[in-house]
């Protein structure tokens, strides 16, 4: 993987920081996206010193605003000639409901458009490569809702366990769609569950809730180190190339949800996708 460039974004924690430090050690040139300064300066520091790679920086931007995000996309496309790796990482559960900058409910901005629109204005950069991947973090949680298009944004009614349900189940059926869109090209796209980690996820969220996450990660969780695998897994292994538009969990293809494969909902939510970015793939 000497010589490739990867692009994390959440890459200042959690798994995130786990995945740009363990591709860092291929040897490539490691993008990390994060919007904190200081964090991301501690940690672009230690991934340089911990892997002698000094192929190491960071970015700066807040992916829940799109003026971030397009700002962000700019700078990449300016200074690489193309880009081998995208992984989408970045996530929260929010448990009351709030907007972006956008005016967007949070969890589906941070989630999924964060994703969708990234993503989109990379794309020429990714196509540039001779192989490129695109690796998409999601959940097992996935599993049991789907996306109410009558009332996408909890405007009705919210709940910030299905808002995160749906973003995570909205990360498969893009990259389903995505897979299909990029079918016969260099570029794949597949998509991930990395287990219940011991991270801060969840954290953000105040009280009980907040307690009640510390306390089953430390009962039933696994290491940052064992859940960012299969993220790296997807991102570096030589025996994924080609092989796209697959759920992987444990490092192995895996059945998602029966819902994560109504191609209809696929549909709806890409272009629902598309008129709140105000971007187009096509």
């Amino acid at each position: 993987m000497t010589g490739k460039t990867f692009i994390v974004s959440g890459a200042t924690d959690g798994i995130g920081r786990v995945t740009a430090m363990e591709l860092a050690r291929t040897g490539g040139q490691v993008i990390l996206i994060g919007r904190d300064r200081a964090k991301a300066e501690r940690v672009t520091d230690a991934i340089k010193r911990a892997s002698g790679n000094q192929q190491i920086d960071f970015e700066l931007a807040d992916l829940s605003s799109q003026a971030d995000i397009r700002a962000l996309a700019a700078r990449l496309n300016e200074r690489l000639a193309h880009a081998d790796v995208l992984v989408n990482n970045v996530g929260a559960w929010i448990n009351q409901r709030r907007l972006s900058v956008d005016g967007i409910e949070m969890t589906l901005a941070l989630n999924h458009l964060g994703y969708f629109l990234l993503t989109g204005l990379l794309l020429d950069k990714l196509r540039g490569a001779p192989r490129a991947r695109i690796v998409n973090v999601s959940s097992m949680a996935h599993r049991g809702p789907q996306i109410d298009f009558d009332d996408p944004q909890g405007q009705e009614r919210y709940s910030g366990w299905r808002a995160y349900q749906a973003s995570k189940l909205a990360n498969i059926h893009f990259t389903y769609r995505l897979a299909e869109m990029l079918e016969g090209s260099s570029v794949t796209v597949n998509c991930l569950h990395p287990g219940f980690v011991a991270s801060k996820f969840g954290h953000n969220n105040r009280g009980w809730l907040k307690w009640a996450m510390i306390l089953a990660q430390q009962l039933g969780a696994i290491s940052e180190a064992k859940g960012a695998r299969t993220s790296v897994h997807l991102a570096a292994a030589e025996a994924l190339n080609g092989v796209s538009g697959k759920y992987f969990d444990k490092c192995q293809i895996a059945d998602s949800s029966a819902a994560s494969h109504d191609k209809d909902a696929g549909d709806r939510l890409w272009r629902l996708s598309e008129e709140l970015c105000g971007f187009s793939y096509s």
